[in-house]
């Protein structure tokens, strides 16, 4: 079974059976917790999800993102496109010791009841993925970083100056001044 829209809440028992498969094209907006890590709205985020039933019949989620996002230069703190890409297999369980037992493979989802927010997934993989510091490449962030650097001291400039450590040692014991 194919949706052409992710739903923002799923019974996940009923996909699994099923085998559905969802795609949807999000927008950062869309995402309020992952929007505000991000440096401005534009951008797109493709989903897909698959729900099926292993050999054990557990159910799972399959989750592959690609998401087209502005994030924030650290550097220069200005606005930088970035690519995420994540695919995750998802062991829906119900309770804490469930996930125990559950194979290093898989990844647990704790649900509380059998509607699953599908929405909040997405966004929970999406804030997994994204890196902690972006950064411009060096190159690109020169010119910006620039208006934030002190001017090189050119050789000599320093001579005519008086050292401030001289008063130092006026306070010493058996100075001459």
């Amino acid at each position: 079974m194919l949706t052409e829209s992710l739903p923002t809440t799923l019974d996940v028992r009923k996909a699994a059976v099923r085998g559905t498969h969802a795609n949807s094209i999000l927008k950062p907006l869309d995402l309020k917790r992952f929007r505000s890590m991000l440096g401005g709205d534009e951008g797109s985020i493709a989903v897909e999800m698959t729900f099926s039933r292993d050999e054990e019949n557990r159910y799972l989620i399959r989750v592959t993102i690609e998401a087209e996002i502005v994030v924030t230069c650290q550097r220069c703190l200005e606005a930088m496109p970035e690519h995420l890409s994540c695919v995750s297999t998802l062991a829906v369980l119900w309770t804490d010791e469930e996930a125990v037992h559950l194979p290093s493979h898989l990844d647990p989802l704790l649900v509380g009841d059998n509607a699953c927010r599908l929405w909040e997934v997405v966004e929970d993989e999406l804030i997994l993925a994204l890196r902690p510091f972006s950064y411009h490449d060096t190159e690109d962030c020169k010119t910006k970083i620039a208006a934030f650097q002190e001017p090189v001291p050119q050789p000599g400039s320093a001579r005519g100056k008086p050292n401030p450590f001289n008063v130092l040692g006026r306070l010493k014991p058996g100075s001459k001044q």
